[in-house]
């Protein structure tokens, strides 16, 4: 059970410890039903949960243990929030390498950390989201992935309650930073090395998720590459699926020169599909994925360095809750052949 409580001081200088009483009292409730509503048992109504929410924040409460980490001037704990790919039948490699990336740094910098999948709130509303985390003492919160429909994580991040970094969104304010490489200029670093030494000149792009930032961006560098090289690309979306990119290469990579993937994973589903077809295109992906290696193929890739990139996130949420404002850090990468010798332990 999580118990609530707002310090606050009398003007005697003393402090002054307001109980969960004063929520219910507030709320107009009963205090078994504040701590329910607190710790999301179920079978409480959306009209009682409204009423709660809304006295916790108009009265500010924090945890004890937030409380208590404030007054001692400590940062607090910092959550690691992930999408947690679900939906590939090959284990999330690169949440892996954010996950053992930000522990690590974590350890060095002394803060306490935990995991957090999406699917874990994805029902919540922000108010919930928010008591959420005030709950489990957090003050630093690490986004992996956003995408423009999460609405509720994106309306969360407006608030500013948190100290946030995000990693592959573009969204900075005072209490956030954003982090990732430059994906536009990546994408057409790419796609150009692996055209030039091929000679095409029709391309199948197979992009990633619509509405995601990151999408957006390659896609963005994939028609600067279109105008400056008087190529001729057709996009489809592949939704970062081995399975989706398999069968647009069936339907679509006949026709074409090259296939350019946002993704290894998509890379791989084309390679495969061009093998059942019997037929030769160059294929270029996008994250150097250890599966590459495996591939038999020398295909090109950008390697991004997740684990690295995941430290400096951990990195920058320190720096945030020090007190310092969000900037926009941006990585660097390499543009790589993987082979199953450069991944062999």
């Amino acid at each position: 059970m999580v118990l609530i409580r707002r310090v606050k001081k009398q003007r005697t200088g003393k402090t002054n410890m307001v109980s969960i009483k004063d929520v219910a009292r507030h709320a107009g409730v009963a205090i078994s039903t504040v701590s329910k509503v607190l710790n999301h048992y179920p079978n409480v109504s959306e009209e009682t949960k409204k009423k709660v929410n809304t006295a916790i924040q108009e009265l500010n409460f924090v945890p004890n243990a937030v409380a208590a980490a404030l007054s001692s001037k400590q940062a607090g704990r910092v959550a690691l929030l992930l999408d947690l790919n679900t939906r590939a039948q090959a284990i999330d490699e690169i949440s892996m390498q954010y996950l053992s990336g930000a522990i690590n740094r974590a350890m060095e910098l002394n803060l306490d950390v935990i995991t957090v999948f999406f699917s874990m709130i994805r029902e919540k509303t922000p108010e919930e989201l928010t008591n959420y985390f005030r709950s489990q003492s957090i003050t630093g919160i690490i986004i992996y992935g956003l995408s423009k429909e999460d609405s509720i994580l994106r309306a969360l991040v407006d608030a500013q309650h948190f100290k946030v970094v995000l990693v592959d969104a573009p969204i900075v304010n005072e209490n956030t930073s954003s982090l990732w490489i430059d994906q536009c200029q990546a994408q057409y670093d790419v796609a150009k090395k692996t055209i030039e030494e091929n000679c095409g000149k029709r391309i199948l792009y197979i992009a990633g998720r619509k509405n995601g930032y990151v999408t957006e961006e390659r896609l963005r560098g994939m028609k600067r590459l279109e105008k400056d090289m008087g190529i001729s690309v057709y996009v489809r979306n592949g939704n970062f699926s081995e399975l989706q990119a398999r069968e647009l290469t069936f339907r679509y990579a006949a026709r074409k020169d090259i296939v350019v993937c946002a993704s290894d994973i998509m890379a791989i589903g084309a390679m495969k599909a061009l093998t059942e077809m019997d037929i030769f295109r160059p294929v270029c992906g996008f994250d150097g994925i250890m599966l590459m290696g495996y591939v038999g193929k020398q295909m090109n890739t950008i390697r991004q360095n997740f684990a690295r990139i995941s430290a400096e996130a951990v990195t920058e949420i320190n720096r945030l809750l020090m007190g310092e404002k969000g900037r926009n850090v941006i990585m660097d990468y390499e543009i790589v052949q993987m082979h199953y010798e450069d991944i062999i332990c």
